[in-house]
């Protein structure tokens, strides 16, 4: 039989929901609204993903953007061809050699990126609509962060990870 406070804990008010379930929640509802979006202008969600880095970072590979979409390299040299056949981006030889080709924007591909970020503006507009400017620049600062904090990607501008200790971890 258990204890009157055993059961007492099992009837007490549940737990808040994890910060990391409530960002995942809350990714899921944006992705839903912008896919709806961006199909309005022909855009996949990956797509702007890759239009948008390559505003960040002119001149990267294929495999840079599949790792800054979240698919596979595989996946990445289909959504490549498809923006390059389509105009919105060009690739030439990496000026470094080897077989990497680097892309960039085309005029096209800004245009259409620019009338997606109006979109992505609207969605954004409604969801921080009682956030002031000061609050939203804290709480992207803070979402950058994290997301370093989680994956920080050697080469991309971020700084590097502190120096490894000269002596072994011990178990706690």
């Amino acid at each position: 039989m258990s204890s009157p406070r055993g059961r007492d804990a099992v009837r007490s008010a549940p737990a808040a929901p994890r910060l990391s379930y409530l960002v995942f929640r809350l990714e899921r509802r944006i992705r839903g609204r912008l896919d709806q979006a961006l199909a309005r202008h022909g855009v996949t969600t990956t797509e702007y993903m890759v239009l948008s880095e390559l505003r960040l970072r002119d001149g990267a590979s294929s495999a840079q953007l599949a790792r800054a979409a979240f698919v596979t390299p595989q996946a990445m040299n289909l959504v490549i061809r498809d923006l390059e056949r389509r105009g919105l981006i060009r690739r030439e030889a990496d000026p470094h050699g080897g077989r990497v080709l680097s892309s960039t924007l085309s005029r096209a591909g800004k245009t259409l990126l620019r009338r997606c970020d109006r979109a992505l503006d609207e969605i954004e507009d409604v969801m921080l609509a009682d956030i002031d400017e000061e609050d939203r620049k804290v709480l992207a600062d803070r979402l950058a962060h994290f997301a370093h904090a989680l994956h920080a990607e050697p080469g991309a501008g971020q700084p590097s990870p502190p120096p490894r200790r000269d002596r072994p971890a011990t178990a706690s």
